[in-house]
């Protein structure tokens, strides 16, 4: 039903600092956007295999509000939806961040945030 885990999203209020802590310091390779500067950008993938790690600017530092997020990949976010639902997974509305991206997101027991993406 939930297929490979394909993103974990960290935000970040300082993207020019994650971009260089993790292109920099740790030597991950940027997959997406190529650009010179990073301070204006709001989502930044690093190449790590067939997860990938991404940075979402705009975090404000709040416990629990930006902690890390899971995200796996789906064939059908509509029926896996309704799949999830029926076996008790609370999940929102499906939503299109951006065009050809469908994501749904929910919580487990302890918290943590997870989404399912269809793309």
């Amino acid at each position: 039903m939930v297929g490979e885990l394909i993103e974990v999203i960290l935000y970040v209020d300082d993207m020019a600092a994650g971009v260089t802590f993790y292109r920099d310091r740790l030597g991950l390779r940027i997959a997406y956007p190529q650009r010179e500067d990073y301070a204006a950008e709001l989502w930044v993938q690093f190449d790590t295999g067939a997860c990938r790690l991404c940075l979402h600017g705009g975090g404000s530092r709040k416990q629990g509000a930006d902690a890390a997020k899971i995200v796996f990949r789906v064939a059908d976010i509509h029926l896996t939806q309704a799949e999830l639902r029926e076996r008790g997974v609370e999940l929102g509305e499906v939503r299109s961040p951006s065009p050809g991206v469908l994501v749904c997101d929910g919580v487990d027991p302890a918290g943590n945030r997870f989404s399912i993406e269809q793309s």
